[in-house]
């Protein structure tokens, strides 16, 4: 499912299907998964524990934590993995503690 984004992909690689959130994708194999879910369209990866503000990524390259997903059911950051086939993301449940 490719959405209107404001990144551009330069060639087409190779494609793998994983999930976010039980919704099916298609990402660029050994791409970085938090910039593939940027071009798929999603910007909210979580919320915050107290308020329930969204983040998503801002510095992309594992300093701020901004972009934590949970993958196999730890607590990841996006920036920091490469797509690979079946992975099953979701967003964190809002009552962990992230740091």
């Amino acid at each position: 499912m490719k959405t209107v984004s404001p990144f551009l992909e330069l060639e087409e690689p190779a494609r793998v299907e994983v999930s976010f959130d039980g919704v099916a994708l298609s990402l660029p194999e050994g791409a970085n998964l938090a910039a593939s879910l940027l071009a798929a369209g999603i910007g909210t990866f979580r919320v915050t524990p107290v308020s329930g503000a969204p983040r998503g990524p801002f510095c992309m390259m594992g300093a701020c934590f901004d972009c934590l997903v949970e993958i196999d059911g730890v607590t990841r950051q996006a920036c920091m993995i490469e797509v690979k086939e079946g992975l099953e993301i979701t967003r964190p449940r809002r009552d962990e503690a992230f740091i």
